[in-house]
């Protein structure tokens, strides 16, 4: 395949090495030093395009991409708030897109398993659930992506939360959680790639259910996988639609 990146940070670059390993090739590069050089007739000749750029980039090339007809694979995230609206423009128009908050194998493992351990626990209101999430300093967003989707997860399988609210550790008063609400708590910790938490807590006793990344090479390995995956289809996907877990909810 040929390969357009939208980003070229530190995922971007090991996004190109497994690419290249995997026997395809980098048709173009868009950073902030040529983003306005880009127009859709600059990606003739990509097969798909993988976004790991910034929050406030990815709905330009998104409907960049949308406009060459070109299909995408986004890993940035901080812009699920306009996800109805894209969902609807690529399916009117025919296109491709694939999201993720994590495309690591190991991370969609837990999402799964997260969800059945969130149904286990329901019945049992005396322990009350929290996510927390670990990130690297230069993290822009707050909450994680990984942990908006842990949290969505549980409140999908309990009928005693009804939404999330984010403490980000450090940054300002800390908000309280009512009843209703699932609390992610966010850490920003120099160059760790990401620790993902959920606590089931109660007087007598504490289960912790977590995932703890060594190293962005999953997630990237994961995001070329998932432009492999998109090739010859349209419509709109999330990440999790890629794998078929036994055991389904």
């Amino acid at each position: 395949m040929n390969i357009t990146l939208f980003g070229y940070g530190k995922m971007g670059r090991i996004i190109e090495k497994f690419a290249l390993q995997r026997g395809h090739r980098i048709h173009r590069i868009v950073d902030e030093h040529n983003r306005s050089e880009t127009l859709a007739s600059t990606l003739e000749g990509t097969d798909v395009a993988i976004d790991f750029s910034q929050p406030e980039a990815v709905i330009g090339n998104i409907d960049l991409c949308f406009e060459a007809k070109v299909p995408l694979v986004v890993g940035t995230t901080g812009w699920y708030d306009r996800l109805e609206e894209i969902k609807n423009k690529c399916e009117r128009s025919n296109n491709a897109l694939l999201y993720g908050s994590n495309f690591s194998i190991g991370v969609n493992v837990f999402f799964h398993i997260n969800k059945l351990l969130a149904k286990a626990m329901s019945p049992y209101k005396q322990y009350d659930v929290q996510v927390e999430e670990i990130h690297h300093i230069h993290k822009l967003d707050s909450p994680s992506g990984t942990a908006i989707t842990l949290a969505e997860g549980i409140i999908g399988q309990r009928d005693d939360k009804s939404e999330w609210i984010n403490n980000l550790i450090g940054e300002g008063a800390e908000r309280i959680p009512t009843a209703q609400q699932l609390l992610i708590e966010s850490h920003r910790i120099e160059e760790v790639p990401g620790t993902h938490t959920v606590l089931y807590s109660s007087e007598v006793d504490q289960i912790e259910f977590k995932h703890t990344a060594h190293s962005r090479a999953g997630f990237a390995l994961g995001a070329v996988i998932a432009a492999e995956w998109l090739q010859g289809k349209s419509g709109f996907y999330q990440v999790t639609e890629m794998f078929n877990f036994d055991g389904h909810i």
